[in-house]
């Protein structure tokens, strides 16, 4: 069976407070340096199961996304963190967790950037086409959860894939084996973070969708450590929930005429539909509220990993 590559933690860096599970930058003993994702975070090992096995089939279907390594983490090289919170987090999380690669001089992939950021329909048809698959709640205008990636020599910066914790809704609600509804539940992708390229979602289908089989799920499922799946309610054994995983994202696979997103509104629209909601917002504010600004949905609100990507 294969693994993640493992390597040691060997000087943690600085946290990264953007982030809701508040993971760290960290350098290791392979001379790599990863964006660290806690086993001690509010969200759970189940966010770090989902960051593996959506992150993986992304990388399997052609999408680039970065390397995941499994790293060995001590506490003990990161007494210097001054903030209480973050180092409970961090004395929480001692042993196995999960690392991504640093995309070094990387940006994140904001509104700004997507007006001046060019990307094929199929491209952006493969990427929502995966959150569709895998219930990903969290690739909007607002969180792109994605970085643009600057290339060597005259190549165009490359779109890459990050954070997958929000998806696979399905896991926080099964009791012993997965769901036997929902397959074919449709979700609203209107605010997807592509959605102003114009997926070509159909072609992405008619080209992912025969990809996803039982053996590549496997494969996958294979990656995620035992001990990160022991716990599940219900399930025997670290086998009987690899094996709900995949027989829930192969009957997803094979629904996917059903869930298949194919609407995307302009991002004029969208902007149209913002400017109401905030409008109907202010209105219903008491008078000391009106002059306030409304800061749900602002650019600024995303996940910012250019703090930590030079």
């Amino acid at each position: 069976m294969k693994t993640l590559r493992e390597v040691t933690a060997t000087r943690y860096v600085h946290p990264l407070r953007a982030g809701g599970s508040v993971p760290g930058v960290v350098e290791a003993d392979d001379l790599g340096t990863y964006v660290l994702k806690f086993t001690g975070s509010a969200q759970g090992v189940k966010a770090l199961v989902a960051e593996i096995v959506v992150g993986e089939l992304a990388r399997r279907l052609g999408l680039r996304f970065p390397e995941l390594v499994l790293a060995r983490f001590d506490p003990a090289i990161a007494t210097d963190e001054p903030h209480q919170e973050v180092q409970d987090l961090l004395r929480a999380s001692a042993g196995l967790n999960l690392g991504m690669d640093f995309l070094p001089g990387a940006v994140d992939f904001t509104p700004e950037v997507a007006e001046t950021f060019a990307l094929d329909p199929l491209e952006a048809g493969r990427v929502v086409w995966l959150d569709a698959l895998t219930v990903n709640v969290d690739r909007t205008v607002h969180s792109s959860n994605l970085m643009v990636w600057p290339t060597f020599g005259t190549a165009p910066p490359r779109l890459w894939l990050i954070d997958h914790g929000a998806a696979l809704v399905f896991h926080h609600r099964w009791d012993g084996a997965p769901p036997d509804k929902g397959h074919d539940k449709a979700y609203d992708f209107r605010h997807h973070a592509l959605g102003g390229y114009g997926p070509d979602t159909r072609a992405a289908d008619a080209e992912l969708a025969p990809k996803v089989t039982e053996d590549l799920l496997r494969e996958v499922l294979d990656l995620v450590p035992d001990e990160w799946l022991t716990d599940e309610p219900g399930f025997a054994t670290p086998g009987a929930v690899r094996a709900a995983y995949v027989r829930y994202l192969l009957a997803r696979a094979g629904a996917s005429a059903a869930w298949l997103p194919t609407d995307f509104p302009s991002r004029d629209e969208l902007a149209a539909a913002d400017a109401r909601r905030a409008a109907v917002t202010r209105r219903g504010r008491p008078a000391w509220l009106k002059h306030v600004p409304d800061l749900h949905g602002r650019p600024g609100a995303e996940q910012d990993w250019s703090v930590h990507l030079g």
